[in-house]
């Protein structure tokens, strides 16, 4: 994984969700699995791509990412949302919903 496939992947794909996580972080690896379980069932076309920090700080630092967790979704190649340590799915669901609808139907 590089800077350059992720921006590719953003660029060309029409629902992209960045995860920024750390290996020694526990709210990184609790939230992964319930975030991109919730995606799966809500938003089956977003594709979700799991980042670690340690390992591609180029990556973090590209997208402004200063702390872990942090969930990027991006919209036709636009930001749409972004949510950082305190996340509530059910918000990020609600948020996504209209737009992902409008999108993807």
């Amino acid at each position: 994984m590089t800077l350059k496939t992720i921006e590719k992947r953003v660029k060309e794909s029409t629902g992209v969700m960045l995860y920024f996580e750390g290996e020694h972080c526990n709210v990184c690896h609790a939230l992964k699995p319930k975030l991109f379980e919730a995606f799966e069932k809500n938003f089956p076309e977003i594709e979700r791509v799991a980042i670690d920090i340690v390992n591609h700080p180029d990556i973090a630092a590209h997208f402004g990412v200063f702390s872990i967790p942090t969930a990027i979704v991006f919209l036709d190649s636009k930001e749409f949302a972004r949510v950082s340590r305190n996340v509530s799915i059910a918000s990020l669901v609600k948020q996504i919903e209209r737009p992902y609808r409008m999108i993807f139907s």
